[in-house]
């Protein structure tokens, strides 16, 4: 396997946090400690569009495709709806006085983690709180959304991962799973297996279909492991640290593959928090503390 840096994307005054996709191949957006939300054209590398300043720091984005709306996750100051088209913040609601830190959608409801242990549900139509879910006494991290099973996963700071139905709202599993918090849980593609990843450094991955049995337990960085990301191709996923590295792993066999890291890849020097992986030349990218965004180009 080959790894080849292509761009460093330097727009931000802060810690990035966060980046997803902008529904096209080869855009993103990024935001973090400084409130500036960019969207950046892979084509038009270093010419990012500065769409939102919110004043303090971001943790959250969620792309909402039906109504082509931007949700930013203000933390303290609840959410913004953005309106892509028109670029203009269209609907504020402080739903929280707490940092949140995920927002996922499904059908017409959007979950949103709060750092008060509660999951918000909206009804994305009305922009209306529907519902609160005490889910922890600390911090919940991360949702995940698995529709062939109608479930979403929850990781929290008490170091658990809490399964719930996506009808009814209902916790159905509490697997205590890491020995810190949890920061990210993710479904494979095809939704047969649940990764989480914690403060302990550790990747944990579990079956879905064996009431999220254990499959393995990986080792897999020296500090805590931020986020993961599933290739295209669904044939590899990689992982991102607090010990400034990116971590490339195949999904079949869960074997390492290969690191990228600042000795050999001239890698980020802070800790890795986000990772996107698109189908724009099979590129990766990668967000830090060190206020840099960086492009990889992954080849067999």
């Amino acid at each position: 396997m080959n790894i080849r840096k292509v761009d460093t994307f330097s727009g931000h005054r802060d810690s990035v946090y966060t980046i997803i996709s902008d529904s096209t191949s080869h855009g993103f957006y990024s935001a973090g400690g400084d409130g500036f939300v960019i969207q950046w054209d892979l084509n038009k590398p270093d010419l990012g569009n500065l769409v939102a300043r919110v004043g303090v720091s971001v943790y959250a984005l969620g792309l909402e495709k039906a109504n082509n709306a931007l949700w930013i996750g203000q933390n303290y100051e609840g959410i913004q709806v953005l309106d892509i088209a028109e670029n203009k913040i269209e609907q504020t609601s402080k739903i929280t006085t707490a940092p949140i830190f995920d927002i996922q959608f499904y059908d017409n409801k959007a979950l949103i983690a709060l750092g008060d242990g509660v999951i918000v549900v909206m009804d994305i139509a009305s922009f209306a709180v529907q519902k609160h879910i005490k889910v922890s006494s600390k911090s919940i991290r991360t949702i995940a959304i698995n529709q062939e099973t109608r479930e979403f996963a929850v990781g929290d700071s008490d170091c658990n991962v809490n399964i719930f139905d996506l009808d009814g709202f209902v916790l159905k599993k509490t697997i205590q799973s890491h020995g810190n918090s949890v920061f990210s849980v993710k479904y494979s593609p095809d939704g047969k297996y649940l990764f989480s990843t914690g403060r302990d450094a550790h990747i944990k991955i579990w079956d879905v279909n064996d009431a999220y049995g254990m499959v393995l337990d990986i080792s897999a960085h020296l500090y805590a492991v931020n986020d993961i990301t599933f290739s295209p191709d669904r044939t590899l996923f990689a992982s991102c640290s607090m010990d400034k590295s990116v971590k490339v792993w195949d999904a079949v066999t869960f074997k390492l593959k290969k690191i990228i890291d600042r000795a050999r890849h001239a890698g980020h020097g802070t800790s890795v928090n986000k990772l996107l992986w698109t189908s724009y030349e099979n590129q990766l990218i990668s967000c830090s503390d060190d206020r840099m965004i960086s492009v990889w180009e992954v080849a067999d």
